[in-house]
Protein backbone atom coordinates (compact mmCIF):
# COMPACT_ATOMS: atom_id res chain seq x y z
CA UNK A 1 0.00 0.00 0.00
CA UNK A 2 1.03 3.59 -1.11
CA UNK A 3 0.84 6.53 0.87
CA UNK A 4 0.82 10.23 -0.82
CA UNK A 5 1.37 13.00 2.04
CA UNK A 6 -0.06 16.58 0.31
CA UNK A 7 -1.64 20.12 1.82
CA UNK A 8 -3.61 20.57 -0.57
CA UNK A 9 -5.41 18.58 -3.90
CA UNK A 10 -7.34 20.54 -6.23
CA UNK A 11 -8.81 19.66 -9.39
CA UNK A 12 -6.47 19.61 -12.85
CA UNK A 13 -9.69 20.32 -15.18
CA UNK A 14 -13.48 21.15 -14.99
CA UNK A 15 -15.19 21.55 -11.54
CA UNK A 16 -15.72 18.12 -10.43
CA UNK A 17 -12.72 16.49 -7.95
CA UNK A 18 -13.29 12.59 -7.29
CA UNK A 19 -11.98 10.56 -5.03
CA UNK A 20 -12.24 6.97 -4.57
CA UNK A 21 -12.15 4.18 -6.86
CA UNK A 22 -15.57 2.58 -7.15
CA UNK A 23 -18.67 1.17 -5.68
CA UNK A 24 -16.50 -1.67 -3.40
CA UNK A 25 -14.42 1.47 -2.08
CA UNK A 26 -13.92 3.13 0.96
CA UNK A 27 -12.96 6.85 1.58
CA UNK A 28 -11.12 7.32 4.75
CA UNK A 29 -10.55 10.90 6.50
CA UNK A 30 -8.60 10.20 9.65
CA UNK A 31 -8.35 13.74 11.03
CA UNK A 32 -8.85 15.31 14.37
CA UNK A 33 -11.14 17.65 12.04
CA UNK A 34 -12.91 16.72 9.03
CA UNK A 35 -14.09 19.66 6.90
CA UNK A 36 -16.18 19.49 3.85
CA UNK A 37 -17.38 22.15 1.39
CA UNK A 38 -16.55 25.69 1.97
CA UNK A 39 -18.66 29.15 3.84
CA UNK A 40 -21.93 29.34 1.28
CA UNK A 41 -21.35 26.38 -0.18
CA UNK A 42 -23.19 23.11 -0.32
CA UNK A 43 -22.69 19.62 0.70
CA UNK A 44 -24.73 16.69 -1.23
CA UNK A 45 -25.36 13.15 -0.78
CA UNK A 46 -25.55 11.95 -4.14
CA UNK A 47 -29.33 10.69 -5.64
CA UNK A 48 -29.84 6.96 -3.73
CA UNK A 49 -26.83 7.38 -1.46
CA UNK A 50 -27.38 7.19 2.36
CA UNK A 51 -25.48 8.52 5.42
CA UNK A 52 -24.65 6.69 8.65
CA UNK A 53 -23.53 8.23 11.67
CA UNK A 54 -24.35 11.48 11.41
CA UNK A 55 -27.65 11.36 13.50
CA UNK A 56 -30.76 13.55 12.49
CA UNK A 57 -31.46 17.42 13.58
CA UNK A 58 -35.20 16.56 13.69
CA UNK A 59 -36.51 18.15 10.63
CA UNK A 60 -37.98 16.96 7.47
CA UNK A 61 -37.86 17.89 3.64
CA UNK A 62 -41.71 19.14 3.73
CA UNK A 63 -43.53 17.86 0.34
CA UNK A 64 -45.34 20.49 -0.53
CA UNK A 65 -46.02 20.26 -3.99
CA UNK A 66 -47.60 16.75 -3.15
CA UNK A 67 -50.85 16.87 -0.78
CA UNK A 68 -51.64 13.34 0.56
CA UNK A 69 -55.41 11.87 0.33
CA UNK A 70 -56.79 8.16 0.91
CA UNK A 71 -53.66 5.82 1.64
CA UNK A 72 -50.07 6.10 1.13
CA UNK A 73 -46.62 4.93 2.26
CA UNK A 74 -44.16 8.03 3.68
CA UNK A 75 -40.41 8.22 3.33
CA UNK A 76 -37.95 8.73 6.04
CA UNK A 77 -36.75 12.27 6.12
CA UNK A 78 -40.17 13.87 4.10
CA UNK A 79 -42.93 15.97 5.76
CA UNK A 80 -47.24 15.32 4.01
CA UNK A 81 -49.77 18.15 4.32
CA UNK A 82 -52.94 15.25 4.38
CA UNK A 83 -56.40 16.15 2.72
CA UNK A 84 -59.20 14.55 4.73
CA UNK A 85 -62.01 17.29 3.45
CA UNK A 86 -63.06 14.50 1.10
CA UNK A 87 -62.74 11.28 3.66
CA UNK A 88 -60.52 9.63 6.17
CA UNK A 89 -56.95 8.79 4.92
CA UNK A 90 -53.87 6.12 6.08
CA UNK A 91 -50.61 6.32 6.34
CA UNK A 92 -48.38 2.86 6.25
CA UNK A 93 -45.27 3.27 8.14
CA UNK A 94 -42.20 1.89 6.52
CA UNK A 95 -39.97 -0.59 8.01
CA UNK A 96 -38.91 0.95 11.06
CA UNK A 97 -34.58 2.01 10.95
CA UNK A 98 -33.13 3.78 13.89
CA UNK A 99 -33.11 7.83 13.52
CA UNK A 100 -35.79 7.44 10.70
CA UNK A 101 -37.98 10.44 10.43
CA UNK A 102 -41.54 11.22 9.09
CA UNK A 103 -43.76 14.32 9.82
CA UNK A 104 -47.59 15.31 9.07
CA UNK A 105 -50.23 18.08 8.89
CA UNK A 106 -53.84 18.76 8.56
CA UNK A 107 -53.78 20.51 5.03
CA UNK A 108 -57.87 21.25 5.11
CA UNK A 109 -58.03 21.41 9.33
CA UNK A 110 -60.64 18.27 8.84
CA UNK A 111 -59.31 15.59 11.41
CA UNK A 112 -61.99 15.83 13.49
CA UNK A 113 -64.53 14.74 10.66
CA UNK A 114 -62.31 12.67 8.57
CA UNK A 115 -59.56 11.24 11.02
CA UNK A 116 -55.71 10.80 9.73
CA UNK A 117 -54.88 6.92 10.74
CA UNK A 118 -51.50 6.20 11.12
CA UNK A 119 -50.14 2.46 10.86
CA UNK A 120 -46.85 1.24 12.16
CA UNK A 121 -45.15 -1.45 10.06
CA UNK A 122 -46.48 -4.91 11.13
CA UNK A 123 -45.84 -5.73 14.74
CA UNK A 124 -43.47 -2.47 15.78
CA UNK A 125 -45.26 0.06 17.84
CA UNK A 126 -45.81 3.34 17.66
CA UNK A 127 -45.06 5.12 21.83
CA UNK A 128 -44.26 1.93 22.71
CA UNK A 129 -47.86 0.39 21.88
CA UNK A 130 -48.40 -2.03 18.76
CA UNK A 131 -51.50 0.01 17.27
CA UNK A 132 -52.56 2.50 14.91
CA UNK A 133 -52.21 6.05 16.20
CA UNK A 134 -55.53 8.15 15.22
CA UNK A 135 -55.02 11.97 14.93
CA UNK A 136 -58.52 13.52 15.46
CA UNK A 137 -57.78 17.37 16.13
CA UNK A 138 -58.44 19.84 13.34
CA UNK A 139 -55.17 21.41 12.36
CA UNK A 140 -53.29 18.62 14.08
CA UNK A 141 -49.45 18.32 12.89
CA UNK A 142 -47.10 15.87 14.39
CA UNK A 143 -43.32 14.70 13.49
CA UNK A 144 -42.57 10.80 14.61
CA UNK A 145 -38.95 9.53 15.02
CA UNK A 146 -38.01 5.84 15.04
CA UNK A 147 -35.97 4.93 18.34
CA UNK A 148 -35.81 1.94 18.51
CA UNK A 149 -37.50 -1.59 18.72
CA UNK A 150 -39.08 -0.98 22.77
CA UNK A 151 -40.88 2.05 22.00
CA UNK A 152 -40.96 2.12 18.27
CA UNK A 153 -41.77 5.19 16.92
CA UNK A 154 -41.97 8.24 19.06
CA UNK A 155 -43.80 11.29 18.79
CA UNK A 156 -41.66 14.16 19.96
CA UNK A 157 -43.54 17.45 18.48
CA UNK A 158 -46.82 17.78 18.37
CA UNK A 159 -49.48 20.97 17.25
CA UNK A 160 -52.78 21.32 17.22
CA UNK A 161 -54.46 24.39 15.76
CA UNK A 162 -54.90 26.64 18.13
CA UNK A 163 -51.01 26.93 18.20
CA UNK A 164 -51.13 27.98 14.03
CA UNK A 165 -54.05 29.90 13.71
CA UNK A 166 -57.82 28.63 14.42
CA UNK A 167 -60.27 28.19 11.40
CA UNK A 168 -63.64 29.90 12.34
CA UNK A 169 -66.53 27.47 13.68
CA UNK A 170 -69.49 29.07 14.17
CA UNK A 171 -72.68 27.62 17.02
CA UNK A 172 -74.93 24.78 15.75
CA UNK A 173 -78.08 23.94 17.61
CA UNK A 174 -81.70 23.01 17.58
CA UNK A 175 -84.76 23.61 19.04
CA UNK A 176 -87.80 25.71 19.31
CA UNK A 177 -89.15 27.69 16.46
CA UNK A 178 -85.91 28.55 14.27
CA UNK A 179 -85.63 31.37 12.14
CA UNK A 180 -82.61 32.98 10.46
CA UNK A 181 -82.06 36.98 9.59
CA UNK A 182 -78.82 38.08 7.92
CA UNK A 183 -76.00 35.79 9.69
CA UNK A 184 -78.19 35.16 12.68
CA UNK A 185 -80.15 32.31 13.88
CA UNK A 186 -83.13 32.44 16.21
CA UNK A 187 -84.78 30.00 18.00
CA UNK A 188 -88.08 31.00 19.57
CA UNK A 189 -89.71 28.74 22.57
CA UNK A 190 -93.12 29.77 23.54
CA UNK A 191 -93.78 26.84 25.40
CA UNK A 192 -91.05 24.11 27.18
CA UNK A 193 -88.17 22.47 25.79
CA UNK A 194 -84.30 21.98 24.93
CA UNK A 195 -82.05 24.45 22.76
CA UNK A 196 -79.77 21.71 22.00
CA UNK A 197 -76.30 22.40 21.13
CA UNK A 198 -74.32 20.08 18.57
CA UNK A 199 -71.50 22.51 18.07
CA UNK A 200 -70.15 24.81 20.76
CA UNK A 201 -67.90 26.91 17.83
CA UNK A 202 -64.77 28.49 18.93
CA UNK A 203 -63.44 32.25 19.25
CA UNK A 204 -63.18 32.89 15.85
CA UNK A 205 -66.40 32.41 14.72
CA UNK A 206 -69.46 32.28 17.19
CA UNK A 207 -69.01 30.54 20.78
CA UNK A 208 -71.73 32.48 22.88
CA UNK A 209 -75.25 33.14 22.79
CA UNK A 210 -77.64 36.00 23.37
CA UNK A 211 -80.72 35.18 25.40
CA UNK A 212 -84.38 37.25 25.93
CA UNK A 213 -85.91 35.31 28.75
CA UNK A 214 -89.27 36.67 29.62
CA UNK A 215 -91.49 35.58 32.59
CA UNK A 216 -94.83 35.40 32.83
CA UNK A 217 -96.72 38.52 33.94
CA UNK A 218 -98.96 38.92 37.57
CA UNK A 219 -102.44 38.36 37.73
CA UNK A 220 -104.87 41.35 38.37
CA UNK A 221 -106.81 41.46 40.94
CA UNK A 222 -110.97 41.72 41.35
CA UNK A 223 -112.98 44.32 42.79
CA UNK A 224 -110.73 47.48 42.62
CA UNK A 225 -107.82 45.38 43.05
CA UNK A 226 -104.28 46.45 41.34
CA UNK A 227 -103.24 45.62 37.77
CA UNK A 228 -100.23 42.60 37.85
CA UNK A 229 -96.70 43.54 37.31
CA UNK A 230 -95.27 42.03 34.24
CA UNK A 231 -92.86 39.44 33.93
CA UNK A 232 -89.06 39.85 34.79
CA UNK A 233 -87.04 40.45 31.64
CA UNK A 234 -83.36 39.60 31.51
CA UNK A 235 -81.28 40.28 27.79
CA UNK A 236 -78.49 38.70 28.12
CA UNK A 237 -76.16 39.88 25.21
CA UNK A 238 -73.27 36.55 25.51
CA UNK A 239 -73.72 33.69 27.37
CA UNK A 240 -71.43 30.94 26.79
CA UNK A 241 -72.63 27.56 25.69
CA UNK A 242 -71.16 24.08 25.38
CA UNK A 243 -72.46 21.28 23.06
CA UNK A 244 -75.02 19.87 25.38
CA UNK A 245 -79.22 20.26 25.82
CA UNK A 246 -80.19 23.28 27.71
CA UNK A 247 -83.73 22.93 29.36
CA UNK A 248 -86.21 26.01 28.54
CA UNK A 249 -88.92 27.06 31.18
CA UNK A 250 -91.44 29.35 29.82
CA UNK A 251 -93.06 30.86 32.88
CA UNK A 252 -97.26 31.42 32.65
CA UNK A 253 -99.16 34.23 33.69
CA UNK A 254 -100.82 34.32 36.97
CA UNK A 255 -104.84 33.49 36.84
CA UNK A 256 -107.13 35.99 37.12
CA UNK A 257 -110.27 35.67 38.22
CA UNK A 258 -113.02 37.02 41.18
CA UNK A 259 -111.02 36.21 44.11
CA UNK A 260 -109.42 39.21 45.97
CA UNK A 261 -106.12 36.97 45.88
CA UNK A 262 -104.49 35.84 43.39
CA UNK A 263 -100.86 34.50 42.30
CA UNK A 264 -97.63 36.07 40.86
CA UNK A 265 -96.48 34.65 37.07
CA UNK A 266 -94.10 31.75 36.89
CA UNK A 267 -90.68 32.07 36.10
CA UNK A 268 -88.67 32.05 33.07
CA UNK A 269 -85.17 29.93 32.07
CA UNK A 270 -82.37 29.66 30.20
CA UNK A 271 -78.75 28.21 31.19
CA UNK A 272 -77.62 30.24 33.98
CA UNK A 273 -80.55 33.03 33.88
CA UNK A 274 -83.64 33.17 35.11
CA UNK A 275 -86.25 35.81 35.36
CA UNK A 276 -88.89 36.15 37.99
CA UNK A 277 -92.88 36.07 37.38
CA UNK A 278 -94.22 38.75 37.73
CA UNK A 279 -96.23 40.39 41.32
CA UNK A 280 -99.87 40.60 41.27
CA UNK A 281 -101.79 43.03 42.38
CA UNK A 282 -102.81 44.80 45.50
CA UNK A 283 -106.14 43.11 46.85
CA UNK A 284 -109.58 45.66 47.34
CA UNK A 285 -108.76 46.48 50.73
CA UNK A 286 -105.93 48.21 49.92
CA UNK A 287 -103.48 45.86 49.97
CA UNK A 288 -100.24 45.90 48.69
CA UNK A 289 -99.09 44.57 45.46
CA UNK A 290 -96.84 41.39 45.90
CA UNK A 291 -93.36 41.62 45.28
CA UNK A 292 -91.75 39.80 41.40
CA UNK A 293 -89.65 40.55 38.21
CA UNK A 294 -91.91 44.16 37.82
CA UNK A 295 -93.63 44.47 41.05
CA UNK A 296 -97.95 44.50 41.24
CA UNK A 297 -100.13 47.42 41.74
CA UNK A 298 -101.41 48.68 44.62
CA UNK A 299 -105.17 47.84 45.66
CA UNK A 300 -107.80 50.79 46.61
CA UNK A 301 -111.64 50.22 47.83
CA UNK A 302 -110.61 49.58 51.49
CA UNK A 303 -109.90 53.03 53.07
CA UNK A 304 -106.10 52.54 52.98
CA UNK A 305 -103.30 53.24 49.89
CA UNK A 306 -102.24 50.18 48.69
CA UNK A 307 -97.94 50.44 48.48
CA UNK A 308 -96.92 48.77 45.03
CA UNK A 309 -95.04 45.63 44.99
CA UNK A 310 -91.54 45.74 44.43
CA UNK A 311 -90.03 45.15 41.41
CA UNK A 312 -86.55 43.34 39.95
CA UNK A 313 -87.03 40.68 43.10
CA UNK A 314 -84.93 39.05 42.71
CA UNK A 315 -82.22 41.36 42.40
CA UNK A 316 -79.97 41.16 39.18
CA UNK A 317 -77.82 43.56 37.52
CA UNK A 318 -79.29 44.65 34.82
CA UNK A 319 -82.80 45.06 36.37
CA UNK A 320 -85.08 42.62 35.47
CA UNK A 321 -88.25 45.01 36.45
CA UNK A 322 -90.03 48.10 38.02
CA UNK A 323 -92.25 48.75 40.78
CA UNK A 324 -95.67 48.73 40.68
CA UNK A 325 -97.72 52.23 41.32
CA UNK A 326 -98.62 53.10 44.90
CA UNK A 327 -101.53 54.97 46.58
CA UNK A 328 -101.52 58.21 47.65
CA UNK A 329 -103.42 59.66 50.72
CA UNK A 330 -107.05 59.69 50.92
CA UNK A 331 -109.01 59.70 49.66
CA UNK A 332 -107.14 58.44 46.24
CA UNK A 333 -107.19 54.93 46.92
CA UNK A 334 -110.74 53.93 44.90
CA UNK A 335 -109.49 52.29 42.23
CA UNK A 336 -106.85 50.08 41.93
CA UNK A 337 -102.87 51.05 40.75
CA UNK A 338 -100.84 49.80 37.99
CA UNK A 339 -98.67 47.09 37.67
CA UNK A 340 -94.91 48.05 37.21
CA UNK A 341 -93.74 47.36 33.58
CA UNK A 342 -90.18 46.18 32.37
CA UNK A 343 -89.14 50.05 31.92
CA UNK A 344 -91.09 52.11 33.78
CA UNK A 345 -92.95 52.04 37.16
CA UNK A 346 -97.02 51.67 37.01
CA UNK A 347 -99.24 54.67 37.82
CA UNK A 348 -101.09 55.51 40.77
CA UNK A 349 -105.15 54.16 41.18
CA UNK A 350 -107.00 57.56 40.38
CA UNK A 351 -110.71 56.95 41.75
CA UNK A 352 -111.73 58.94 44.50
CA UNK A 353 -115.21 58.36 44.40
CA UNK A 354 -115.88 60.51 41.53
CA UNK A 355 -117.52 59.42 38.19
CA UNK A 356 -115.11 59.11 35.91
CA UNK A 357 -112.64 58.33 37.28
CA UNK A 358 -109.50 55.53 36.40
CA UNK A 359 -107.32 53.03 37.46
CA UNK A 360 -103.50 53.34 37.05
CA UNK A 361 -101.93 52.84 34.05
CA UNK A 362 -99.52 49.62 33.78
CA UNK A 363 -95.79 50.67 33.61
CA UNK A 364 -94.17 50.43 29.77
CA UNK A 365 -92.61 47.71 28.79
CA UNK A 366 -89.02 47.43 26.84
CA UNK A 367 -88.61 47.46 22.90
CA UNK A 368 -85.77 44.97 22.36
CA UNK A 369 -85.97 45.02 18.33
CA UNK A 370 -82.85 46.14 18.19
CA UNK A 371 -81.20 42.89 19.22
CA UNK A 372 -84.83 40.68 18.31
CA UNK A 373 -86.73 41.66 15.09
CA UNK A 374 -89.96 42.51 15.60
CA UNK A 375 -91.37 39.62 13.48
CA UNK A 376 -90.48 37.61 16.42
CA UNK A 377 -92.87 39.04 18.55
CA UNK A 378 -94.04 41.77 21.24
CA UNK A 379 -96.72 43.98 21.55
CA UNK A 380 -96.88 46.40 19.74
CA UNK A 381 -94.04 44.55 17.63
CA UNK A 382 -90.95 44.01 19.52
CA UNK A 383 -91.84 45.22 22.78
CA UNK A 384 -92.22 42.84 25.96
CA UNK A 385 -92.95 42.88 29.65
CA UNK A 386 -95.90 46.02 29.77
CA UNK A 387 -97.47 45.88 33.17
CA UNK A 388 -101.48 46.03 33.77
CA UNK A 389 -103.43 48.45 34.37
CA UNK A 390 -105.86 48.88 37.92
CA UNK A 391 -109.09 48.63 38.39
CA UNK A 392 -111.28 51.63 37.60
CA UNK A 393 -113.78 53.61 40.83
CA UNK A 394 -117.02 52.12 40.04
CA UNK A 395 -119.12 55.36 40.84
CA UNK A 396 -119.63 55.98 37.03
CA UNK A 397 -118.22 54.87 33.71
CA UNK A 398 -114.87 55.52 34.59
CA UNK A 399 -112.30 54.48 31.67
CA UNK A 400 -110.01 51.42 31.97
CA UNK A 401 -106.53 51.76 32.17
CA UNK A 402 -104.31 50.87 29.41
CA UNK A 403 -106.41 51.54 26.82
CA UNK A 404 -104.58 50.76 24.37
CA UNK A 405 -102.79 48.14 26.21
CA UNK A 406 -99.27 49.25 27.72
CA UNK A 407 -96.75 49.10 24.94
CA UNK A 408 -95.71 44.96 26.00
CA UNK A 409 -99.16 43.57 26.12
CA UNK A 410 -100.16 44.68 29.62
CA UNK A 411 -103.65 43.90 30.53
CA UNK A 412 -106.38 46.64 30.68
CA UNK A 413 -107.99 47.59 34.09
CA UNK A 414 -111.55 47.32 33.29
CA UNK A 415 -113.49 50.33 33.32
CA UNK A 416 -116.95 50.17 34.90
CA UNK A 417 -119.48 48.09 36.64
CA UNK A 418 -120.19 44.90 34.96
CA UNK A 419 -116.95 44.78 32.48
CA UNK A 420 -114.27 42.53 32.74
CA UNK A 421 -110.31 43.29 32.80
CA UNK A 422 -108.26 42.41 29.95
CA UNK A 423 -105.58 40.11 30.01
CA UNK A 424 -101.73 40.20 29.61
CA UNK A 425 -100.99 39.55 26.01
CA UNK A 426 -99.48 35.50 25.54
CA UNK A 427 -96.11 35.44 25.26
CA UNK A 428 -95.09 38.64 26.11
CA UNK A 429 -95.11 38.55 30.01
CA UNK A 430 -97.38 41.57 30.18
CA UNK A 431 -99.43 41.86 33.38
CA UNK A 432 -103.12 40.82 34.45
CA UNK A 433 -105.68 43.74 34.44
CA UNK A 434 -107.71 44.57 37.66
CA UNK A 435 -111.67 44.74 38.01
CA UNK A 436 -113.76 47.82 38.83
CA UNK A 437 -114.93 48.07 42.21
CA UNK A 438 -118.24 46.86 41.01
CA UNK A 439 -116.68 43.21 41.00
CA UNK A 440 -116.57 41.08 37.62
CA UNK A 441 -113.20 39.03 36.88
CA UNK A 442 -109.86 40.42 37.08
CA UNK A 443 -107.32 39.91 33.93
CA UNK A 444 -104.70 36.71 34.08
CA UNK A 445 -100.91 37.72 33.37
CA UNK A 446 -99.44 36.72 29.76
CA UNK A 447 -97.19 34.08 29.94
CA UNK A 448 -93.37 34.53 28.88
CA UNK A 449 -91.24 33.42 26.12
CA UNK A 450 -87.50 32.46 25.67
CA UNK A 451 -85.63 33.50 22.19
CA UNK A 452 -82.05 32.84 21.93
CA UNK A 453 -79.74 34.59 19.24
CA UNK A 454 -76.32 33.13 17.66
CA UNK A 455 -74.12 34.00 14.57
CA UNK A 456 -74.01 30.89 12.59
CA UNK A 457 -71.51 32.00 9.30
CA UNK A 458 -69.75 34.81 8.58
Amino acid sequence: MSKIEVDAITQQSGTTLTVGGGASKTVVADATTVTLGRCGGTVALASGATQTGFGRTGTVDWQTGSIKTGTFVPVNGEGYFVNTSGGVSTANLPAGVVGAIVSFADYTRTFLTNNFTINPNGSEKIGGVADNLVLNVNGQALTLIYVDGTEGWINVQNAEDTEFGETPEYVTASGGTESTVGDYKYHKFTGPGTFTVSNAGNSKGSNTVQALVVAGGGAGIYNGGGGGGAGGLRNISSLPVTATGFPITVGGGGPGGSATNRPNGSDASFSTVTSAGGGAGGNNSGGAGKDGGSGGGGGGNGGNAGAGGVGNTPSVNPSQGSDGGAHGPQPNYNAGSGGGGHSQVGGPGQGNGSPGTTGGSGGNGTDVSPSFPAPLGGTPAGFYAGGGGGGANDDGPGNGSNTPSAPGGGGNGSSGPGSTAGSGTANTGGGGGGSPTAGSVSGSGGSGIVIIKYKFQN
